[in-house]
């Protein structure tokens, strides 16, 4: 399960420039070079028919029955609980230049990390996004732990490919390369959208570093 990312030293103008938006909405932006579950980082959406670039905190709740707790990767999107999340309205693209999946390793897991190829382009995660009223954030950024309104986001996944396998064969994040695929993920019919829930070909990615928790 993909719950490390990273956006590299890609800004906000280049973001904006790749991906079409006609806004953006980032503010300061600092480098990402290392992405954890209930941080906010930058994503995509459709909003009164032009792409806008925003932030949102990655980790949408569960279903109550498993504790509602935050899910960064989604799988199952036939599950009631997603379904509503699926709609055109709330799509969305999570850029990233590489992720990093978790290798077995003792005394400690390693962190490996898997990009389009050595110098990191751009492309982007299928995402889905929601409203949520509750209490997120670090203690630093919400001391007194109050409940606020936030806009959370997630992505899906899909069987390993042959790059990913040897390390984390149960999945993998579903990867869009091409403008015609941000197209569809945003924008189409939800069947349509989820034909691309699909591998990434295991000529387009490869291992790109091993170690540190950040992309160096």
């Amino acid at each position: 399960m993909c719950n490390l990312y990273s956006l590299g030293r890609q800004g906000p103008d280049a973001l904006r420039a790749f991906f079409g938006a006609a806004r953006d909405e980032t503010g300061n932006l600092p480098e990402l070079t290392a992405i954890f579950p209930d941080q906010m980082a930058p994503v995509v959406v459709v909003a009164e028919g032009e792409r806008v670039l925003t932030r949102m905190r990655w980790g949408i709740p569960g279903p109550k029955v498993f504790g509602e707790h935050p899910v960064t990767n989604v799988r199952n999107a036939a599950s009631p609980h997603w379904r509503p999340w699926l709609k055109p309205a709330y799509r969305c693209l999570v850029p990233f230049t590489a992720f990093s999946e978790y290798a077995d390793t003792k005394p400690r897991k390693t962190p490996v990390w898997f990009a389009r190829d050595d110098d990191r382009p751009l492309c982007a995660f299928a995402g889905i996004w929601r409203p949520w009223t509750g209490v997120r954030g670090t203690k630093a950024e919400n001391p007194d732990r109050v409940e606020a309104e936030h806009r959370l986001f997630s992505f899906l996944t899909t069987e390993a490919n042959g790059v990913v396998g040897p390390v984390h064969p149960k999945a993998m994040p579903v990867v869009l390369t091409t403008p015609e695929e941000w197209a569809t993920w945003l924008d189409a019919p939800t069947a349509e959208a989820l034909r691309l829930q699909r591998p990434l070909p295991d000529e387009d990615l490869r291992e790109v570093s091993r170690g540190p928790r950040h992309d160096p």
